[in-house]
């Protein structure tokens, strides 16, 4: 387990929002501008325990909202109130948001239950499924490391009226095997997984009621 005292030597971190300000803290370590960053993609493992009904309209997903500390490729990481910082050495590959909106995507796409496309598609949709990305971040608690929680709000809007139908609050937790960020990446896809299927399953449920 890493020790907190050690987090600057062993993680490389790059302190970037406060409540106070930004600002540098004085272990803060920058990457070679000529090294490569690797770059993380999410491959969660989506699973429906039950057929999922099949919707004759058309769905579009857009890019969820995010603050500014979330919004970007880096992968954030949270020790206290307030301070988000990120892994100096890797980067996912896309920002947070539109990250999610794939995966949100993809999830919908594998159910074969609703046609269903990006904001900009120029699709004239019959529902828009508008979010909010709460938490996205590896997390310390209490000078220990936990792993990824991400926090997603999901409102589904009937462009018909323009009237919410459904709001879904999907939210997980998972600890990760170690600090190596392999281990922090499979603790994110771990925790993506059941928040895609909360969403997917409970939009499809709404979009059925009308």
């Amino acid at each position: 387990m890493t020790k907190p005292g050690n987090i600057c030597r062993r993680m490389l971190l790059i302190t970037a929002f406060t409540f106070g300000g930004a600002g540098l803290m004085g272990c803060t370590v920058l990457s070679n501008v000529n090294t490569p960053v690797p770059l993380y993609n999410l491959r969660p493992q989506i699973s429906f325990d039950k057929p999922l009904p099949k919707i004759d309209t058309q769905l579009v997903v857009s890019v969820p909202n995010a603050d500014a500390d979330l919004d970007t490729a880096r992968i954030a990481l949270r020790r206290s109130t307030g301070v988000t910082e990120y892994f100096a050495n890797a980067a996912w590959t896309d920002n947070g948001p539109n990250l999610i909106q794939s995966k949100l995507l993809e999830a919908f796409e594998k159910t074969n239950s609703v046609a269903v496309g990006r904001d900009v598609a120029g699709l004239i949709p019959d529902y828009v499924l508008q979010s909010e990305l709460r938490d996205f971040q590896a997390e310390y608690t209490n000078g220990s490391f936990v792993g990824a929680h991400i926090r997603l709000t999901a409102k589904l809007v009937r462009m018909s009226d323009r009237k919410i139908v459904s709001i879904i609050n999907a939210e997980q937790k998972v600890k990760a095997s170690g600090s190596d960020i392999l281990q922090v990446v499979a603790a994110f896809e771990a925790a993506l997984a059941p928040v895609l299927e909360q969403i997917v399953t409970e939009t499809l449920k709404a979009m059925q009621a009308g």
